[in-house]
């Protein structure tokens, strides 16, 4: 992935979780645990969680696996791994950086795959399709990729106000706690103009995955 997306991952470690709180009013946590839920759901014994940061998805994934079962996590950005691995759930989970364009593992390796709010990343990096390639490639037949990201709302008045909150919290909220323009500025854009649902359902289904919903 790209440098500029690399630099700014290593000037928000600090204060990202508490800003991806804040600013979801406390619904990303819900949402993770969501994603939790359903990857426990189809069972298996060896998950992927794709991009994983500062290990919050990690953890809920930890916490619905069967004692026997792997969690592997690859992300390139070492110092938002490094509060990962500080976590007390650390223990049973197996951390590697790794650019998920290439990732460091066999053919249908995964039972299942997880991404949570990084799809937007990829894409502004012009490394999506490279990216769910990698992620259809190391996929168990069968297997689940769930996919965690913020989109275009469907209804105009809606995706009115969330352009505008997104536009009058997001980055100055952000500047203000992370101490990052650049972050909070890329990460304002990035979510006005990412895909609706329906767009980026097509994107992963030509990408070769069955059974796409949202």
């Amino acid at each position: 992935m790209t440098t500029p997306i690399r630099d700014i991952f290593t000037e928000v470690p600090r204060t990202y979780e508490f800003l991806n709180h804040s600013l979801t009013f406390g619904q990303d946590i819900l949402w993770r645990k969501e994603v939790a839920r359903i990857v426990a759901g189809g069972g298996g014994k060896l998950w992927l969680d794709a991009c994983s940061g500062t290990g919050e998805l990690t953890v809920h994934l930890s916490k619905r696996a069967s004692p026997d079962a792997v969690i592997i996590t690859a992300d390139f950005s070492v110092p938002m791994m490094r509060k990962a691995l500080s976590r007390p759930e650390a223990g049973r989970v197996s951390f590697t950086i790794a650019d998920v364009t290439r990732l460091p593992f066999r053919n249908e390796s995964f039972d299942a795959i997880t991404l949570s709010f990084a799809t937007r990343n990829i894409e502004s990096a012009g490394n999506l399709d490279t990216c769910l390639a990698e992620f259809h490639r190391v996929l168990k037949p069968g297997g689940r990729f769930v996919m965690l990201e913020t989109s275009q709302p469907k209804h105009r008045p809606v995706r009115w106000l969330f352009h505008l909150y997104v536009k009058m919290t997001v980055r100055p909220i952000g500047q203000l706690v992370s101490g990052s323009s650049r972050a909070y500025a890329y990460l304002s854009q990035s979510m006005r103009a990412f895909h609706s649902p329906e767009e980026l359902a097509e994107i992963i289904r030509t990408a070769g995955f069955l059974e796409v919903t949202f």
